[in-house]
């Protein structure tokens, strides 16, 4: 293959999912052009797969300009979020999660994610509304090219570019043509062809679960229900265990009937007795399938994430159970880390050794993130096989066991679906671009976290104006808080380091701010566009400014 004589775009990103999208907004918003290259048409729905966005990617959307279109859509506006426990979807509810319905997600605070330090609460959306609606704001970008219905057949690269062959789809019959690029970024899913050709491969446990799912049309499912609906409804019963995902909260439902150690295969189970037995309804009731959506549940992590000018993101770059709703999620958070490195490099003030950044900080991640989700698997595998037999017999021992049996299931299960630790608990403890102190970031885990301004910490939240969040006011590149007033000198020394070096600051006095969260304690924070702190310190002058910028830009190792 000859390689092309020019850069036709900067970045080529291979896969027009909501990561590749999410990509090519984040490199708009910095003023960057990218080619997204999908095989589908503008015009074909998702498999209903991803059900819900993370309070960390609805405020990752909200400062792309689309967090109220997204929250505006999906279920309607008086369906309740929660999470139920049932003897089967129109039985007996043994345990609710409660968690605020769109008309009142932003003012009710009860239930155990009501209260998060977030300017955006997480959102139940399935993927069916997620993809349009990012693809509507794609399509009026001018600096996104999309060629949907093509296929990156090949790549090469040198040490100046990545070079790619594409074919159209819709004319088979002729030349692919070539197209470079200074970065290539592969969120073409679990069977990536990037992730193929740069040489990585998934890593982990091939197998941890076999679900046997169907997306079904019952319009009369609502009205024979003894509990009220809610978004997931999960049945526990000795003959079947599953759960059932309200699509559009009218008649679109998906449900998961989780395949036994012994079912080897997705057809090992009659799908419409499976179906009738989690829904508990008699051969009578209709419904129609609308399509098979049959699954494994992995922990595959990849074993590189860059080689080269050539990364991979989302599923191309781990593939695990999607507990706590974080498949898509993660991916999005990559493509936000990998387009915020991928711009310093472009904008030509981060030196080339900053971009192994991107597997310093996320890789960590994502090995912590599917063994948290592969763990949650296990524990809710050996809950299925502990459900009790009496669990629906008209009783004093049936109804203790329910008691009994629905606490343990909120206990367990309160933790994935109010996933706070995931949210904000995660640190990248690894990056060569932060400027690392004494102290060490706290521990997390699925459910819960310690508010952090060590760096590699996510910046805590809070308000600056009426509907400002801390998050709204800060810059493309890095943002210094002053807490301390009358630093005029010390703010100096560091815009002035930072101008030298062509590095992207802005300044943002908050010292006015008093009732800011206690862990703010130093006088200054730097804090990057994704709100992760990256500095803290007491002190700025221009020995430690320089040293500190340099450290930000890449082109210093030592600690400072």
């Amino acid at each position: 293959m000859k390689l092309a004589s020019q850069i036709d775009k900067p970045v080529l990103i291979v896969g027009g999912g909501p990561v590749g999208m999410t990509m090519a907004l984040c490199l708009a918003k910095r003023g960057i052009p990218s080619c997204l290259v999908e095989l589908r048409s503008a015009e074909t729905l998702p498999d209903v797969k991803c059900n819900h966005i993370s309070s960390r990617s609805m405020e990752l959307f909200r400062s792309l300009g689309i967090s109220q279109d997204l929250r505006a859509a999906g279920l309607p506006d008086n369906y309740p979020h929660d999470v139920s426990y049932r003897t089967s979807t129109l039985g007996e509810e043994i345990a609710r999660i409660h968690i605020p319905g769109r008309n009142t997600r932003l003012t009710d605070h009860s239930g155990p994610d009501g209260n998060w330090p977030t300017p955006e609460p997480p959102h139940r959306i399935n993927q069916r509304y997620i993809e349009p609606i990012l693809r509507r704001h794609v399509q009026k970008q001018s600096l996104i090219t999309c060629l949907y219905r093509h296929q990156v057949l090949s790549f090469m690269q040198d040490e100046n570019q990545v070079t790619a062959q594409i074919q159209n789809l819709d004319s088979p019959e002729s030349q692919a043509f070539t197209l470079s690029a200074a970065y290539m970024v592969g969120c073409d899913g679990g069977r990536s062809m990037v992730r193929k050709g740069m040489g990585a491969k998934l890593v982990g446990d091939e197998v941890v679960q076999r679900v046997q799912s169907t997306c079904i049309r019952a319009p009369h499912l609502i009205e024979h229900m003894k509990a009220p609906p809610a978004w997931a409804m999960f049945t526990v019963n000795p003959r079947r265990s599953g759960n059932i995902y309200a699509i559009d909260g009218k008649e679109v439902w998906l449900i998961h009937n989780y395949l036994r150690d012994h079912e080897a295969d997705f057809e090992s189970v009659d799908r419409d007795w499976a179906i009738r037995t989690i829904l508990g309804v008699d051969d009578q009731f209709e419904y129609e399938v609308m399509s098979k959506e049959d699954w494994f549940g992995r922990r595959l992590v990849s074993d590189k994430l860059q080689e080269g000018r050539v990364f991979v993101a989302g599923d191309a770059a781990h593939l695990w159970v999607p507990y706590a709703g974080y498949g898509m999620n993660a991916g999005l958070a990559d493509a936000s880390n990998l387009a915020w490195h991928l711009a310093a490099q472009i904008e030509s003030w981060a030196s080339p050794f900053a971009l192994s950044a991107y597997e310093k900080e996320r890789h960590p991640i994502t090995e912590q993130v599917s063994r948290f989700a592969m763990n949650h698997a296990h524990a809710m595998s050996k809950r299925r096989k502990e459900i009790p037999e009496n669990l629906e017999e008209q009783s004093a021992e049936g109804a203790k066991a329910r008691v009994a049996f629905g606490q343990d299931l909120y206990d367990l299960n309160v933790q994935q679906y109010c996933c706070a630790g995931l949210n904000f608990g995660y640190f990248y403890d690894q990056s060569p671009v932060m400027v690392y102190d004494a102290e060490s970031a706290p521990d997390y885990n699925m459910g819960s976290f310690t508010a952090s301004t060590v760096p590699g910490c996510r910046a805590p939240h809070f308000w600056l104006e009426q509907d400002t969040s801390l998050y709204d006011a800060l810059g493309a590149a890095y943002t210094l808080l002053c807490f301390k007033p009358e630093c005029d000198a010390e703010v100096s020394a560091l815009q002035k380091a930072a101008g030298e070096a062509n590095m992207p600051l802005k300044i943002l006095d908050v010292s006015a701010y008093t009732d800011r969260p206690p862990e703010y304690s130093h006088h200054f924070a730097i804090v990057r566009a994704d709100a992760h702190t990256v500095w803290r310190g007491d002190q700025l002058y221009a020995e430690n400014a320089k040293q500190i910028v340099a450290k930000l830009c890449g082109y210093s190792t030592p600690s400072i």
